[in-house]
Formats: structure tokens, sequence, C-alpha cells
């Protein structure tokens, strides 16, 4: 069985960042994966379940309801190894084309201090897994050390 391409990715060099995983052609169209990765894959702890469970919610909300990209997002959620998310979007994009929206929707989730959309158990399988002091912590980090200024290293896949 072959390999998918993200284990073919070196995660021994993998630094957070932005970049496109693959694309996939649906007919016409085209649906770009990024890989939004927020620690540093076997060197820094992963996230929590709470704090991703949090983003993800903030994060789908934010993005569903933007003016310009809800309609073209398909979907965003955690990477099972935890150290970052997916985002799903419509369309044929590059990770600096993305870079904007990532700061616009990473500011919302630092400054969020409301009640979690869909933290309920009504809306959620799960609702009692959030942490919303540390989702902002970890919005604030990626942030300050990644989103803000990005290096271009940042932005593609090393080798």
């Amino acid at each position: 069985m072959e390999k998918i391409a993200s284990f073919t990715i070196n995660h021994l060099s993998l630094q957070p960042g932005v970049y496109v995983s693959r694309k996939d052609h649906i007919g016409s169209e085209v649906v770009t994966t990024f890989d939004l990765r927020m620690t540093s894959p076997n060197e820094e702890p992963v996230m929590n379940t709470a704090e991703m469970h949090t983003i993800e919610h903030l994060a789908a909300t934010f993005l569903r309801n933007h003016s310009e990209y809800g309609e073209k997002t398909v979907y965003f959620g955690p990477m099972g190894c935890r150290t970052g998310f997916y985002l799903l979007l419509a369309g044929d994009y590059e990770s600096k084309d993305i870079v904007p929206l990532m700061k616009e929707m990473y500011v919302f989730i630092r400054d969020f201090h409301d009640e979690v959309p869909g933290a309920s158990a009504r809306d959620c399988g799960n609702y009692l897994d959030m942490n919303l002091p540390m989702a902002n912590y970890l919005a604030k980090k990626y942030l300050d050390e990644v989103l803000t200024d990005i290096a271009e290293d940042r932005l593609v896949y090393p080798e």
C-alpha cells in the first residue's frame, strides 16, 4: 500500500506554519487542503483536546460566517497528531493567499471571551471538553510566533 501524501512530509524538519498539503480535483473544481501547523512535531508538546476542540468550534464558526470565504469553506478540523488543523477551501490557492485570512481568524480566536458557539449538550457530542483560555493563549502564540511577519520557509513544506 502506498503512503498517503501527508505521511511523506519530513516531520523531523517541519516547523509551525501555513502549508498547502494537497490539491484535489473534483470534476472541474479544485479543493485546496491547508496544513495549519501550530506546534513543532516531535519537539514541542502536542495540544490537548479541550483547547483544540475550542479552536475548532471558533474557527469553523468564524470561517463559515466570513463574507469572502464562508461559501468556500469545505472543512476545518484537527489533525489526529494534535499538532495543528486542516482547512479545506474550494478553489486553487497557495499558502500566501490565505495568510491574511489566518491572521484575521486567529485574532478572532485570541480575543474571543464569550460562550463558545455550539458548546452545549444539544449542539455538540462532547461539549464539556472545552478550554477557552488555553485556546486564546495558543491563538496568540501562533499569531506572534508564526503568522505575524511569516517567513517564506513557513509557507512551503521542507524538503
